[in-house]
């Protein structure tokens, strides 16, 4: 089995990531540190930090330049940081050593690595961002068609009272339109530009360092912190807690899935289940199955990149490797739990008769709480639940239907107790409230 299953010929296709694994590469990388170094360059041109010409040549060549990743393993390896490698390779590559001398004027290899892992994680919000809108989307006329089809909701694992798919769905979506409201926020208080030098105090940098980071900031599209973040990771870490939590309610909406296609309950079907290679009647919902899992790696993740973000003193060698080894997993697990949701989105295919079956099976058991609200209007609250379990006790006891034993001893009940639609609550209400809130949450 290759390291990580995202960068797998063989698992790959299983837990895809699309274009998001396309920024956690070493090329990638290595472009983000050239774009931070050519944007760097020439805003210190511009305010006259280095000789202006020197700063449009550096940037011009950060452009053109292409540096192989692979002639850097060397230097990294030794310097435990790919930042004075490709320095080296670049100013070589740039053979114009007049101009060449003034990049990475007064920065240090932290400024330039956390400020080329923003770049790169502004566009995976923003991938992210695209399929959680495509998502609600499928979502949201899902819970429109399906407001009113009552089925058993469940708690424990055991059903409970009557609900509706739509609410069901309004369950997975709402959460979704929650973080998407979040993103606003989260890109200006993380997506920041880093520029402070070797130990956070700008000293190199010289008395224009804060409109450099200022200048450095707007030339980039990230925002000025203000100030030195080397040791504060709450970027980052904000960042992966948003990615979590949504990977969280993807995965709840995989684990219901599991559920809803078992054997004896298939409430729903998914198009495209995965076969067994010896039981050919085997429908396996691997897309629900991946969630589930995908989430369970992202508790690890997110837990060791809480220990990562403990840097001792100015600057931490140890835990900012640490982060190295995690982050990318994180953003690729978030990556991956989206791709298999909008698929899985896209053939989730309820089965209204088996919904309506496992309503009237269980001895109408299900209705248990409707019939205990309805008796209060006869007698006290204590008094209509002692006898709504006596009367439960009963059914299990006689097998005989509660809705049948509770007519027999209780004639004056309300018409039309023992329909599901009666007690659906807010269900249908609900379901649409979502597809409202989630098509205007999409809206261009």
């Amino acid at each position: 089995m290759a390291a990580s299953v995202f960068a797998s010929p063989l698992y790959g296709q299983l837990f895809a990531t699309g274009e998001t694994g396309r920024l956690f590469t070493d090329s990638a990388e290595v472009r983000a540190m050239l774009l931070v170094e050519g944007a760097l360059a020439k805003v210190q041109g511009g305010l006259g930090v280095i000789p202006e010409i020197s700063g449009a040549a550096i940037h011009r060549a950060s452009l053109e330049i292409a540096i192989d990743p692979g002639a850097l393993g060397g230097p990294t390896g030794q310097n435990g940081v790919p930042v004075p490698g490709l320095v080296a390779a670049f100013r070589t590559a740039m053979e114009a050593p007049e101009h060449a001398q003034y990049a990475h004027w007064g920065a240090t290899s932290q400024d330039i690595l956390d400020t080329a892992l923003m770049l790169r994680l502004r566009q995976a919000l923003a991938l992210a961002e695209a399929d959680i809108r495509a998502l609600l989307q499928v979502l949201a006329q899902a819970a429109e068609d399906h407001a009113t089809t009552p089925m058993p909701a469940r708690t424990y694992g055991q059903v409970a009272t009557p609900t509706s798919w739509g609410a069901v769905l309004a369950q997975w979506g709402m959460p979704l339109i929650d973080a998407l409201d979040q993103l606003p926020a989260l890109r200006d208080t993380s997506l920041w530009v880093s520029l402070s030098g070797a130990a956070g105090t700008s000293s190199a940098l010289g008395p224009k360092a804060a409109k450099t980071r200022a200048a450095l900031a707007a030339a980039l599209g990230l925002k000025d912190p203000g100030r030195s973040w080397h040791t504060d990771r709450g970027p980052v870490l904000r960042i992966a807690d948003w990615m979590a939590r949504v990977t969280a309610t993807l995965a709840a909406m995989g684990d219901t899935l599991v559920g809803l296609t078992m054997s004896g309950i298939g409430e729903v079907t998914l198009s495209g289940a995965g076969g067994s290679s010896t039981m050919p009647q085997k429908q396996n919902p691997v897309g629900p199955s991946a969630l589930v899992a995908l989430n369970i790696q992202m508790a690890g993740l997110r837990a060791s990149l809480q220990a990562a973000a403990t840097h001792q003193h100015q600057r931490d060698g140890a835990a900012w490797f640490a982060e190295w080894m995690v982050l990318p997993q994180v953003v690729l697990t978030n990556a991956s739990a989206l791709a298999h949701a909008l698929k899985l989105s896209e053939g989730i295919n309820p089965v209204p008769a088996r919904m309506h079956a496992a309503l009237e099976d269980g001895l109408g058991l299900i209705h248990a709480e409707a019939l205990s609200f309805a008796l209060a209007d006869q007698m006290s609250r204590p008094e209509a639940q002692a006898a709504t379990k006596a009367l439960c006790k009963e059914v299990m006891d006689t097998q005989a239907p509660l809705p049948d034993l509770a007519a027999r001893r209780f004639p004056d009940l309300p018409q039309g107790l023992f329909e599901a639609a009666s007690q659906m609550g807010t269900a249908a209400d609900d379901a649409r409230s979502f597809a409202t809130r989630a098509r205007s949450a999409t809206a261009v």
